[in-house]
């Protein structure tokens, strides 16, 4: 027991600020904008990079999907997102060493595309951001996307497994806004989501689209109904420099104003932009109670 406790906390180390974000400080990376805008405006020839400036509609490649068998019996699938600038593989691997044996985790890889808060700089993403924060500009184009490719994943699922989606930062971000598009049975584009979504995880992110939420959801009983029903939690740290506490926890107000009454916001004292194993424990804990597993291994 005590090796593998050792050997799930050297998981760790390397989760939480995408590989871009550990290697430079964030005013480091902010003070290279100026350079990655000439980069920007070179390769893109002066077209903006910004979402609100494409006028042409964007072609979404996305790496490679990584998945975690259940050590038990299947019970749930959950769709994991990584953080801007990351990929499958890293979560991928904590997710492994987790005591839940009735999940399935697939962790797929974002499409590499210019990213305006890096001067168009291209880096792994869910969708464009100009800012790490619940006030970013929302790219509706690639929030669509990523959601589709998270319902995509889970459509091949059997019937009788409870399926969840997941993640960190930008992942988290994605993960919120594939629970709105439940809510209201249709994406940003008014195009129908499928996926039967039956729980919902975001650590240290925030929620996009969430001006206008409320009036969306109030009014519409099957779109009430379906908040209703859907579990969320969401963890933040309040030492977090990169997605401000602030923004996670305007986010959970935000969702339990707007028809979601199942929210739970966990926050952690000293905790910055990566992850830590009392987090995952009550991560465990919850998906178990929500989802009615087994329990842990």
């Amino acid at each position: 027991e005590r090796e593998r406790e050792r050997e799930r906390e050297s998981h760790y180390a390397p989760i939480g600020v995408s590989n871009f974000l550990r290697s430079q400080s964030v005013q480091e990376l902010l003070s290279i904008t100026a350079v990655s805008c000439l980069l920007c405006a070179m390769s893109f020839s002066g077209s903006s990079v910004g979402s609100g400036g494409r006028t042409s509609r964007r072609a979404f490649e996305f790496g490679r999907t990584y998945v975690v068998r259940p050590k038990g019996r299947h019970q749930a699938t959950i769709v994991w997102l990584h953080g801007l600038g990351d990929n499958g593989a890293s979560w991928s691997q904590l997710l492994e060493t987790l005591p839940l044996p009735n999940i399935k985790w697939i962790c797929p890889t974002a499409p590499s595309q210019p990213i305006t808060l890096f001067g168009g700089f291209p880096s792994t993403a869910w969708f464009d951001v100009n800012d790490l924060s619940e006030n970013a500009h929302d790219d509706l184009e690639g929030l669509d996307a990523a959601a589709a490719h998270v319902a995509s994943l889970l459509s091949t699922e059997p019937n009788d497994i409870k399926l969840g989606v997941g993640g960190f930062s930008m992942g988290a971000a994605t993960s919120l806004y594939s629970a709105t598009c439940f809510a209201l049975g249709k994406y940003g584009n008014d195009n129908p989501y499928p996926a039967n979504l039956r729980a919902v995880v975001g650590l240290s992110g925030w929620l996009p689209c969430s001006k206008n939420l409320s009036n969306k959801i109030e009014g519409v009983d099957e779109a009430a109904r379906r908040a209703a029903s859907l579990p969320i939690m969401l963890c933040h740290g309040r030492g977090d420099d990169v997605v401000l506490y602030k923004f996670g926890e305007k986010s959970s107000q935000t969702l339990s104003s707007s028809g979601f009454p199942d929210v739970t916001f966990k926050s952690y004292n000293g905790l910055g932009h990566y992850t830590i194993p009392e987090e995952m424990d009550e991560v465990c804990t919850w998906l178990t109670s929500k989802l009615g597993l087994e329990g842990h291994s």
